[in-house]
Order: C-alpha cells, then sequence, then structure tokens
C-alpha cells in the first residue's frame, strides 16, 4: 500500500510517497508555485499536479499537515493552498485521506505529540533512512504519509 503526505508554504509544496508494506520511501519532492502565476492560477497549478502524483505513484492513502489552529499569524495563502489539495483528495479515487495539524498527525502515527517536533528537527525515531538530510519541511510531509496508513 501506497501513501502520501503534504507540507504546504505560501509558495511550494512538499510531498513525501511512502510504501506502507515496504517501510520505505518511495519519493520526496518539492512543487513549486511558478512566481508567474497569479494566486488562482497558482491553486489550480497545486490541484493539477497533486492529482496527477496520486495517479503516477497510485496512492491509496494521504494526509496532510495543516496550519496550527492556534498559531499566532495565519498565512492566508498557505491556508488557500492546504484547502486546495484536500479538494484534490475529495476529487481523487483515494481510499481515505486526512487532515491535522501536530496533534492529528502524532495521534495518526500512535505517538505522544511532544515527540513530534523532536522529530522533525532530525530525531530518528521510526529508523527512516535518509531522515538526517532531509529538511523539516519534508519530514512533515514523510510523517504525514506514514499516519496515513491509519486512516
Amino acid at each position: 500500500m501506497v501513501t502520501i503526505g503534504f507540507r504546504a508554504t505560501p509558495t511550494d509544496v512538499r510531498f513525501a510517497v511512502f510504501d506502507v508494506d515496504q517501510r520505505s520511501v518511495v519519493n520526496i519532492e518539492i512543487l513549486r508555485i511558478p512566481t508567474a502565476f497569479s494566486g488562482p492560477e497558482g491553486l489550480k497549478f497545486i490541484r493539477s499536479n497533486v492529482l496527477d502524483i496520486l495517479r503516477e505513484y497510485d496512492v491509496a492513502y494521504a494526509g496532510i499537515r495543516t496550519t496550527e489552529p492556534s498559531a499566532q499569524s495565519i498565512d492566508l495563502r498557505r491556508v488557500q493552498v492546504e484547502g486546495v489539495i484536500q479538494e484534490a483528495f475529495a476529487s481523487s479515487t483515494l481510499k481515505g485521506f486526512y487532515a491535522g495539524p501536530i496533534a492529528i498527525i502524532a495521534h495518526r502515527l500512535g505517538i505522544d505529540r511532544t515527540r513530534f517536533k523532536p522529530m522533525v528537527a532530525g530525531e530518528n525515531d521510526l529508523g527512516v533512512d535518509g531522515w538526517a538530510d532531509m529538511p523539516a519541511n519534508s519530514r512533515e510531509a514523510l510523517l504525514a504519509a506514514i499516519g496515513a496508513a491509519n486512516v
């Protein structure tokens, strides 16, 4: 079974594809929104590419790390990108998906939420190859993908 996780920023989306049966990372990439695109064009670009990625890897379950509800300043562009990704999930053939902040992902992973940030900072509690070489946003996407197996 293949799962995928997403972590959005206002300008790009990182995604991680995970093979649950093999317990291995299939791919981690960044999908950058072209700067020449207007707001709606950028969102359309994200939606189209997310649907293509889901088909390409034959993804069964997905997860997305969303903005913390208690964040001091919420970036509306990031929230828009997260919403478009969720809409793409609903428009796809996924068997299931989830969206949530740290607490939701930690629950899906079966870990205490206090372990999440140290893992994103580099602690390799899950024994994933190449963990130390990944940027924090890629680690968050991968944690969302691993958690998607429990949807």
